[in-house]
């Protein structure tokens, strides 16, 4: 009896050896792909907020839904593309900069484009940081996120938009259309960036993963920007 006790033993505490191992060997695997995956996520989404801080995007909003209204939207777009805007920068705050300086030129741009057409219409111009949805633009697709935008709005803006990145210059006019440089998008982008761009389905889930991450950060950082302020002014008051 008691050797068959013995044995039982050795049995039970070979076996639970063995679950012990594999519950070890399973638990580093686990650890490995999560480690892979938060590696991933981080370098995706650097990776994104590089391509977003890159851009320099042109965002033209029509007066309405009418035809008519459309179809001066697009006479503008035309307009401030065709004339060179942006041509000599060499670097995106070169054409921060220009665009800058130029807002006024490029409304007195679209509205004389506006008269051609009968329109007196009031434009605004200006350069602002936008929170875009995603966006397709011929066979690229940028993600949705905040870029700065040179903005123009034709009348009440309350009609359908028109995008396209505007620095690197990949709007080109092209009879009725505008199409993408594909040699400036291809020189201008990291491989990683025109992955992104071409490939969105591989990274929408990461990038909203990446996004609400980087949402729950910058809480806490005005949270604890808002306390240090009470609390200055709370000792300044005592």
């Amino acid at each position: 009896m008691y050797n068959i006790l013995i044995t039982v033993n050795n049995l039970c505490r070979g076996d639970c050896m063995k679950k012990y191992g594999l519950f070890i060997l399973t638990s580093g695997l686990i650890l490995a792909i999560l480690i892979s995956n938060v590696s991933t996520l981080i370098k995706d989404g650097m990776a994104l907020d590089g391509l977003r801080e890159n851009v320099l995007r042109l965002h033209v909003l029509a007066n309405s839904d009418s035809e008519y209204d459309q179809m001066l939207k697009l006479k503008v777009r035309d307009a401030v593309l065709a004339s060179g805007l942006l041509k000599k920068a060499e670097s995106l705050e070169d054409a921060e900069e220009t665009a800058e300086r130029r807002l006024d030129d490029i409304e007195i741009l679209a509205e004389i484009t506006l008269d051609e057409y009968g329109c007196h219409y009031p434009v605004r111009a200006s350069l602002e940081d936008i929170d875009f949805d995603e966006r397709v633009y011929g066979d690229i697709t940028m993600p949705e996120g905040r870029y700065k935008a040179l903005r123009i709005e034709i009348g009440n803006a309350a009609g359908h938009n028109w995008w396209c990145v505007m620095y690197p210059p990949l709007c080109i006019p092209c009879a009725c259309e505008v199409t993408d440089d594909k040699e400036t998008e291809n020189s201008y982008f990291t491989e990683k960036e025109l992955d992104i761009i071409h490939k969105p389905q591989k990274y929408r889930v990461r990038f909203k993963i990446w996004d609400k991450i980087q949402e729950i950060i910058n809480k806490k950082e005005d949270k604890k920007h808002d306390d240090a302020v009470k609390s200055d002014k709370k000792n300044n008051n005592a």
